[in-house]
């Protein structure tokens, strides 16, 4: 196996800086993988860069060459376009079958040796893998296998899988595999390569997304249609929550070792992480994030002059709500996407002027008018507070803020970045408090069933619920292992508070 583990190109810290200061959800992470195509790699780098939006701390692939025998791996920080547009560095990645991921890390350290894919030699050959979502037991898992005397190489807990995978005394790869995801717990997609195979497995409930996709008869698995889209592949169906995909020469082959569950694909997924042109479980995020904010509207109306989106994540629902309410729709907010790299170690003073960098007012939108705010969540108020005296100082006479979602008010262990519940607003403050926080004149949240009519269901169902609502309801649809027994979750904050 050849592997370059230079350090590629800084952090995107434009993404980071923002993140550090705002209200902003991190994204989770993204998959891709391809098999039995001459332009493997490239196409695999393309499907990442669709799906940079899942992940900017780090990028990977890792290529079967079948000519030569051999993997070859490519693990860089940074964002994909900073590696893999550089036409050597694909060069070094020769074969017709790969996998790649990009990162957000929610478990593990931000440092090269947790970049994935992660690649192992096992018992009948190399094996990489890549994975999107968290495991819940991964810390008890990793304590037990080290306590057996395993080697870890990463604080990863995609390593626990490899480690799984090793020990099962299956004869069949498929068989091994399945062993090792019947003991673990939590979210995943998985996408992995062998010599001879290309493997994808998503979890029980169907928490994290994956799809089939197929270009000029080569399979694909990934994580969003957008990443079939950006390359010309036809999207084939989802993947089944609980399925196992074996992709070889003789085809594709699909099994399901678990038993049969109701579905529950992350609600997170529509709301904010999933880009807007991708088709997730049969349903057009735009759509339905235009349709959160006609639910809103119907539930909180304002009286206003303006309705105003805080960009980007926001500008569907304000689309939405605009529609519904007949109030004219302004982009009274400009988004600057080419600020950060001068910044790379900004002073304190610079910090505090972050959305500022981020985030202009648009004062002749705004000004001397009454305007709602549409954002699509709110989690510590950081980011808020600062919008809406930005919208004053702009000349705003009334400010009115509206969110397309409900109130989070439980942390998530399924690879959303959140904070502790105490660091969560609302889970804090009642809305008159949260109102008061950020300053403006009135505060709204969709509810949760305005949220499952957005979704084009009636109602949620409290007896057997839809989706993975978690973060509002408190009702986590799996074990969390790591939770309640001694050991913690280590998931980075979501929203580190600038001192």
């Amino acid at each position: 196996m050849s592997v370059s583990n230079e350090l590629g190109q800084s952090l995107d810290r434009d993404n980071l800086d923002k993140q550090a200061m705002g209200d902003t959800l991190r994204e989770e992470c993204g998959v891709f993988g391809i098999f039995g195509h001459p332009d493997a790699t490239a196409l695999t780098a393309l499907g990442l860069h669709a799906l940079q939006h899942r992940g900017q701390e780090a990028s990977g692939i890792v290529a079967y060459d079948n000519e030569a025998k051999r993997f070859h791996s490519e693990r860089r920080l940074g964002l994909v376009g900073d590696t893999f547009s550089k036409r050597h560095v694909i060069e070094r990645l020769p074969g017709s079958a790969a996998v790649g991921h990009v990162r957000y890390s929610t478990t593990g350290e931000t440092i090269l040796r947790n970049v994935q894919p992660l690649f192992a030699e096992l018992d009948g050959g190399g094996f990489a893998v890549a994975h999107n979502g968290n495991l819940t037991n991964a810390l008890s898992l990793r304590r037990q296998l080290v306590r057996d005397g395993a080697i870890m190489q990463s604080t990863s807990d995609t390593e626990v899988i490899l480690h799984l995978l090793a020990r099962s005394k299956r004869a069949r790869f498929v068989e091994r595999f399945v062993d090792a995801i019947r003991e673990i717990e939590g979210a995943y997609s998985f996408v992995g390569l062998t010599n001879k195979k290309l493997v994808g497995a998503r979890d029980p409930l169907g928490i994290r997304p994956l799809v089939l996709g197929e270009l000029d008869g080569a399979p694909i698995l990934t994580s969003e249609t957008c990443a079939l889209d950006i390359i010309g592949a036809k999207f084939v169906r989802d993947v089944e929550n609980g399925e196992v995909i074996i992709v070889g020469e003789a085809g594709i082959e699909s099994h399901k070792p678990f038993p049969v569950m109701q579905p529950r694909p992350c609600i997170f997924e529509y709301i904010y992480f999933a880009r807007p042109d991708s088709v997730v479980g049969g349903k057009s995020v735009y759509q339905v994030r235009r349709n959160l904010g006609t639910e809103l509207a119907k539930e909180s109306p304002a009286t206003a002059d303006v309705v105003v989106p805080v960009p980007d994540s926001g500008v569907p629902a304000a689309i939405g709500f605009a529609q519904a309410s007949n109030i004219p729709y302004e982009l009274g907010i400009i988004r600057n996407h080419y600020v950060g790299r001068t910044f790379i170690e900004p002073t304190q003073q610079i910090r505090e002027l972050g959305v500022r960098m981020k985030h202009s007012a648009n004062r002749a939108a705004v000004a001397g008018k009454r305007i709602v705010l549409i954002d699509d969540s709110l989690v510590r108020g950081t980011t808020s507070v600062k919008i809406v005296r930005m919208m004053r100082e702009a000349g705003a006479k009334e400010v009115h803020f509206r969110i397309a979602s409900p109130p989070i008010t439980h942390p998530d262990f399924y690879g959303i970045d959140t904070p502790d519940k105490d660091k969560l607003l609302a889970a804090t403050y009642d809305l008159e408090g949260m109102r008061n926080y950020i300053g403006a004149d009135s505060l709204a949240f969709l509810s949760v069933d305005g949220l499952y009519r957005a979704m084009g269901h009636e109602k949620r169902n409290p007896e057997k619920p839809q989706y993975t609502d978690h973060c509002f309801t408190g009702e986590y649809p799996t074990p969390l292992t790591d939770k309640t027994g001694e050991i913690t979750p280590r998931q980075l904050s979501l929203l580190a508070e600038a001192s």
